[in-house]
């Protein structure tokens, strides 16, 4: 329910700014990313920011712009407010800025540490 409502406002925010069409969420770095100009998606990461692991996007900003400038975080369904440990999804919501194909890193590490944990890489295809 609350992953419906995240994306029913980011929907809606999509709407007020003039965009057109639906937004996509992606999970997984397999699947292929099709978008357009000025279209937008969303890329939704499992996360836990309570043990100081944050994902961390690196993407060519002449390409893609991280919509509001940092990532969104919400709980997992069922976890409650406040509760030590509790692992949620981190948000990611980019506008795609010109024609053509980039890579989207994003790694999942402590920002003072250099150790990554994971790794995923999404290619998108611009029209």
């Amino acid at each position: 329910m609350k992953r419906f409502l995240l994306l029913a406002t980011l929907l809606a925010a999509c709407l007020v700014t003039g965009c057109i069409g639906e937004i996509e969420t992606y999970e997984d770095e397999g699947q292929s990313i099709e978008t357009g100009v000025n279209q937008q998606f969303v890329i939704a990461l499992g996360s836990n920011p309570s043990t100081g692991y944050r994902w961390q996007a690196s993407y060519d900003e002449t390409m893609l712009e991280l919509v509001g400038g940092e990532s969104e975080y919400e709980l997992s369904d069922g976890e409650e407010e406040g509760l030590l440990g509790a692992g949620g999804v981190e948000y990611f919501r980019f506008k795609a800025l010109k024609t053509g194909r980039t890579e989207l890193t994003l790694v999942y590490k402590r920002a003072s540490e250099g150790e990554i944990l994971f790794q995923k890489v999404f290619t998108i295809h611009i029209r």
